[in-house]
């Protein structure tokens, strides 16, 4: 895969339905236009907790009580981690921050926002310049899960519909019989589906009234990768 220069910063959000292929499209970003580098909010969060800093302590504390880690708190260990990075600085006056626009200052936020008003929150700290929705027709999504066998050991994954076994029911390396996750289930995924579009249509409108909403059509993470290079190169490439 040939690498693709940036010539500004993109500051992106991949979002899409359960099974859409979102940490594929993100990896294949990164591979592509190597000064893309991904930041997750669960990750930010497991490191935090680990490096035992003040916000990783608060975390640490509320989820041993059972209870959610708040917006506000995962906000903070985004906004610790941008201006750790150099990509965000405290601002003056009416702008809390202000923010590098350099290629090197580009990034993929994953699990974070999910809802409208986190998003809003957000926009407060730093501007996402571009919201990609990967639309993919629920029933193909649905037939591509519930079509899928796992090799538990290795963690290998296949699917009877594209990439199948090939001896049926047996792992190609070891033999060794493939086992469905017990959520692969089609009832159990269109409850997911179906919450998923319930919270992501006002996230989506937010991002479109914002005018940078870009939605991408396709069947599968190979049809749905080209027009993402392309547009990204419309937007971010080196003319």
């Amino acid at each position: 895969m040939a690498l693709q220069r940036l010539s500004k910063a993109a500051r992106v959000i991949l979002v899409g339905a359960p099974g859409v292929g979102k940490g594929t499209q993100s990896e294949r970003l990164m591979q592509k236009f190597s000064e893309i580098k991904q930041l997750s909010s669960g990750d930010l969060l497991r490191k935090n907790v680990k490096e035992k800093t003040r916000a990783g302590l608060e975390a640490e504390s509320i989820m041993k009580s059972g209870k959610l880690v708040s917006d506000s708190l995962i906000l903070r260990l985004i906004t610790d981690e941008l201006t750790t990075r150099g990509w965000i600085q405290s601002g003056t006056g009416k702008s809390k921050y202000t923010f590098s626009d350099q290629p090197s200052a580009s990034f993929i936020l994953d699990g974070f926002p999910r809802t409208a008003v986190q998003a809003v929150q957000l926009d407060d700290i730093v501007p996402i310049n571009l919201v990609v929705n990967l639309n993919t027709p629920t029933d193909i999504i649905i037939d591509r899960i519930c079509n899928r066998w796992i090799h538990e050991p290795s963690g290998r994954v296949y699917n009877t519909t594209f990439n199948a076994p090939k001896a049926d029911g047996k792992d190609d390396v070891t033999g060794e019989a493939l086992v469905r996750r017990a959520d692969d289930d089609p009832e159990v995924w269109k409850a997911r589906l179906k919450s998923f579009k319930e919270t992501s249509t006002p996230l989506l409108e937010h991002y479109d009234k914002l005018g940078i909403l870009w939605t991408v059509n396709g069947n599968s993470s190979d049809e749905i990768t080209p027009q993402i290079f392309e547009e990204f190169g419309k937007r971010f490439g080196v003319p």
